[in-house]
């Protein structure tokens, strides 16, 4: 059978904030897939990108009082480091915000005009009076005006999934200036997609276009009814890309976010030597998108009915996870169970991770849950207690020598795992890996058994009269480890490295599982997963706790113990006072500082290009993230200090005792640059 080729997408993160511990859920999994089709031999082009315009990144830059081009370069990096932590990495990670981006949207939009599917009216918007916006659906929030649920974003409800307008809110609140907004009207362009509802129709409900589940839910929410035009433009202020036929609109972000994945494939192979027409207009290729449930609206209705009006090749399979809690609930900065992805790295193994969601994970759109105490036992249990066990119990008898010539007579334990292949292989393609983890865990049961029984330990005291059957043993053992690994190594790609290593034998292809290898070099053995500690744990959810704090003028805790604990200093004079230039400053990145206990290096804005560079000793106290976008206080002309880390050119005001650390920020409407006086 020749090769399949496919091109494989990940939903784009919004560029507005940092990956999270949700975003992983849908790029592991497609990361794991990816890896699997590699390893049983298919060409496959991996891509995403960032998502980038909109309101949020206007709203951001400006805060922020720099170009939203140097946001988004910011962002990108950071994204595409985090999920590099993750072992998740793209043959191209491109923007939305890019000039492939803009050429392809006009041809999409072209084509779209042609085919008479654009109508133009007017429309009722909110405006925030406050911020000079119009508000995109999500920065307003309002009762739903079906199920009356409240807090609800003003595109759909979370409650219900009833979709409507903001307009149609019920008491609706502008999430930029928690003002309430005003109803104006302003021309809009829609794509009138009820023209295409057969073909919609019978693409949704064709087998392995999407799951069953739901293809159902498409068919019963939107297609059993005449489908609603789709408003794909703002109008100015907006950020984003200026319709060419339509000055002073702007195509909506949802228009210009999928069409990001083709031009992602553009640059790739104008940086390949690549065609892409064979990516989308060859009905050769398979076209893959991994998606949240969350947004099945519009890749299952907008895009293929954009991709058919165009001409391009539309996708094979849109394969959809549900949504992740945490403990049981939705992620919460109070609770510290939104975590973003590099706050997790500082603390844990993006093995687990990777394995616990894997051992989650199925074809169906169900939620999943990650509760910390049951990611501790599994991984110690499965991946520790099982898996590298096989290893850690055997590698040393024979480390430095060699494997046995031929391979021994094992009962028939290496060819049930081979013929166990076929099965794992159809759960990886199906995405199961909740099944693909309970297969290969019961061949780890049975190769602990086999251990278990031969005691290598008890051979080993044996000396030299036992060495042959030593060796003999410990060769059945090792190829089972690798067996089970080989058949991880989508999910594991670090520990599949380490065995290939181990034994002299890299793991290259899916099949190297049907085969054991026999006279191989065995090195010295080294730690290859260590167990997951419960502190280290606790410790990722106490750094993701943000404080929420009180209303203004709550009552606290007075009762003098701080300033008994630290009395006022001897006067100064209005003139010692004024010699400290204290200012108002944006943090516009802030990281951990790894060889320092106490130190986040911080770079903050002064206003316009004026930036400076800060340690301060608050790590103990604040995730770095938590920081990104506040507006603080520093003592700006405090003589540098040179440190091993690098130069600190000021300091950061703080409030505290023994042990605590309180960063004071200025009150809303503070401006980076003003003086405090």
């Amino acid at each position: 059978m020749s090769p399949r080729r496919i091109l494989v997408t990940s939903a784009l993160p919004y560029a507005n904030g940092p990956i999270h511990i949700g975003h992983l859920v849908e790029h592991i999994q497609t990361n794991v897939w990816v890896r699997f089709q590699r390893l049983v031999g298919n060409d496959v082009l991996y891509l995403c990108a960032d998502d980038t315009h909109g309101t949020a990144m206007m709203m951001r830059a400006r805060r922020e009082g720099r170009a939203e081009e140097s946001l988004l370069s910011s962002m990108s990096e950071a994204h595409v480091k985090d999920f590099a932590g993750f072992d998740v990495t793209f043959d191209h990670y491109g923007s939305t915000h890019s000039e492939d981006n803009r050429v392809l949207c006009a041809e999409l939009w072209a084509s779209l005009r042609k085919a008479g599917l654009v109508a133009e009216r007017d429309v009722t918007q909110l405006f925030d009076l406050k911020e000079g916006v119009f508000l995109a659906d999500r920065f307003v929030k309002g009762t739903c005006p079906n199920c009356k649920s409240k807090d609800q974003y003003g595109d759909s409800c979370d409650k219900c999934g009833t979709t409507y307008t903001p307009a149609d809110l019920i008491d609706p609140v502008s999430a930029l200036s928690g003002t309430k907004p005003e109803v104006r009207t302003a021309t809009h362009l829609f794509v009138t997609i009820e023209k295409l509802h057969d073909f919609l129709a019978e693409w949704t409900q064709a087998e392995g276009h999407l799951n069953p589940g739901i293809a159902n839910y498409l068919k019963g929410h939107f297609l059993g009814n005449p489908l609603r035009d789709w408003d794909v433009s703002r109008p100015a202020p907006y950020f984003g890309f200026e319709i060419p036929d339509a000055p002073g609109h702007y195509w909506y972000v949802w228009f210009d976010a999928p069409i990001g994945y083709m031009a992602a494939t553009k640059e790739w192979c104008d940086r390949n030597g690549g065609r892409f027409d064979d990516w989308w207009r060859s009905p050769e290729t398979e076209i893959v998108h991994f998606i949240g449930k969350d947004i099945v609206y519009f890749h299952a209705l907008f895009w293929p009915a954009m991709l058919k009006a165009a001409g391009f090749q539309l996708p094979k399979r849109i394969q959809v996870h549900g949504m992740l809690t945490v403990d049981g609930d939705k992620m919460s900065k109070s609770k510290g169970t939104f975590i973003n992805a590099s706050t997790y790295l500082e603390h844990l193994d993006p093995s687990y991770l990777r394995y616990y969601y894997a051992s989650k994970l199925t074809p169906k759109p169900d939620d999943i849950d990650l509760d910390f105490a049951d990611l501790v036992n599994k991984v110690n249990s499965d991946l520790v207690g099982k898996v590298v066990n096989l290893a850690s119990r055997t590698a040393k008898f024979v480390s430095g020598g060699a494997l046995s010539a031929t391979y021994p007579d094992d009962g028939g334990l290496f060819e049930a795992g081979a013929k166990a292949s076929a099965e794992i292989r159809e759960a990886y393609e199906a995405c199961d890996t909740a099944r693909v983890t309970r297969l290969v865990m019961s061949l780890a049961d049975r190769a602990n058994e086999y251990v278990d029984a031969k005691q290598p330990w008890a051979l080993k005291k044996k000396g030299d009269t036992a060495a042959g059957e030593l060796r003999d043993v410990c060769t059945v053992a090792l190829n089972l480890f690798r067996q089970v690994v080989t058949y991880l190594a989508p999910i594991l790609p670090k520990l599949a490295e380490q065995t290939g290593a181990l034994l002299s034998a890299p793991i290259e292809r899916f099949d190297d599982a049907l085969t054991p290898v026999a006279g191989t070099t065995v090195k010295e053995f080294s730690h290859m997963m260590q167990r997951v500690d419960p502190k280290k744990a606790e410790a990722v959810v106490r750094a993701s706790a943000t404080a929420e704090a009180g209303p203004a003028g709550a009552a606290g805790t007075d009762d003098g113990s701080a300033l008994a604990a630290e009395p006022l200093a001897a006067e100064c004079t209005i003139d010692d006072f004024g010699k400290v230039d204290l200012r108002v400053a944006r943090v516009l990145s802030a990281e951990a500082v790894p060889e320092a206990e106490k130190l986040l290096k911080l770079t903050v804005s002064l206003g316009g290009d004026v930036t400076r560079t800060i340690f301060a000793g608050i790590k103990a106290h604040y995730a770095p993230e938590t920081l990104v976008g506040r507006l603080v206080v520093v003592v700006a002309n405090l003589k540098p200090r040179k440190m091993r880390f690098g130069t600190s050119e000021g300091m950061v005001v703080a409030a505290g005792g023994a042990g605590e650390a309180f960063v004071l920020s200025p009150d809303s409407g503070a401006k980076p640059g003003q003086r405090v006086h």
